[in-house]
């Protein structure tokens, strides 16, 4: 009878704590610091983690450097190595709070929503706010967000060699799908 209750218990709970976190381990991003007239300098990290505690309103990303993939060897080499330093900074986070958030007037229409937070790349934090288009997409919640970041707020040094040819202005996109 007692494992009869526990069982009963759980399966009642489940639910409930099922609902009180989403994540995902394959969102992604993108990010753009092209010049025009130059080669294009863009990559994409398509294992991205993310997880959203919707009664908390918080949000966090983890994106290991050296998951970003260039169209180039060489340029995936010259980032990880002379620009990001990956083996010393291996992870960009972010961990943040969506404004005015609530999971009830989330609905398969996107919603703009504020998300404030703190973002850590090549060892440097900065606060940033972005703008995030939220909906409902399936048993989930889909997040899409682009903004720029600016390379000297996180000390990436760009070589005199090539600062020409590569923006201090990175446009960056995330996209995900948390279930």
């Amino acid at each position: 009878m007692k494992k009869f209750t526990l069982l009963a218990i759980l399966l009642v709970l489940f639910p409930i704590n099922a609902q009180n976190k989403f994540s995902s381990s394959k969102c992604v991003i993108y990010f753009e610091a092209s010049v025009p007239l130059f080669e294009a300098v863009e990559a994409k990290n398509d294992d991205v983690n993310c997880t959203l505690v919707p009664n908390k309103s918080e949000i966090t990303f983890t994106a290991v450097i050296k998951k970003f993939q260039f169209k180039r060897n060489l340029m995936q080499e010259h980032f990880n190595s002379n620009y990001m330093e990956s083996d010393r900074y291996s992870k960009a986070t972010f961990k943040g709070v969506i404004e005015k958030f609530d999971l009830k007037i989330v609905t398969e229409e996107e919603k703009d929503f504020v998300i404030k937070g703190k973002i850590t790349i090549h060892g440097q934090s900065r606060m940033i706010t972005v703008l995030a288009k939220i909906k409902k997409a399936g048993s989930g919640i889909q997040i899409n967000s682009n903004f720029a970041l600016n390379t000297d707020d996180f000390n990436i040094e760009i070589p005199n060699i090539v600062i020409a040819k590569i923006s201090k202005t990175v446009n960056t996109q995330v996209n995900c799908v948390l279930n």
